[in-house]
């Protein structure tokens, strides 16, 4: 699927949504995105700089063999960086609030959409 071009955040919400439409896929980001969260702020209490890195390391390092190996697609990040991190923060927060399904059910209808 190639990327495409949205005039705002809640229009690209959805296709964000559906780059995510298998629950490994999202598990895999909420897991590498956390890990990823919890070394870098070590990292930051401790004083050990290079624990930094984990963030964008870990989380992308996890997240990108997830569309390739898993989805089939490309990660959103590569068109859309800045929506893309706004919209993990939210699929994550909904993930952590038991809401999964609603990330599937609007994955599934984006994609039934725009198939």
């Amino acid at each position: 699927m190639t990327q495409r071009k949205f005039t705002s955040y809640e229009e690209f919400w959805p296709y964000y949504v559906a780059m995510h439409s298998r629950a490994a896929t999202r598990w895999i980001h909420l897991t590498g995105t956390l890990t990823g969260l919890a070394l870098s702020t070590y990292g930051l209490m401790s004083g050990r700089r290079r624990f930094l890195a984990a963030l964008p390391v870990i989380g992308y390092g996890t997240a990108w063999p997830a569309h390739f190996l898993i989805e089939g697609n490309n990660p959103a990040t590569f068109g859309h960086p800045a929506w893309s991190l706004r919209g993990d923060a939210r699929m994550i927060r909904m993930m952590l609030a038991g809401r999964d399904r609603e990330l599937a059910e609007t994955a599934a209808a984006w994609l039934a959409e725009h198939s």
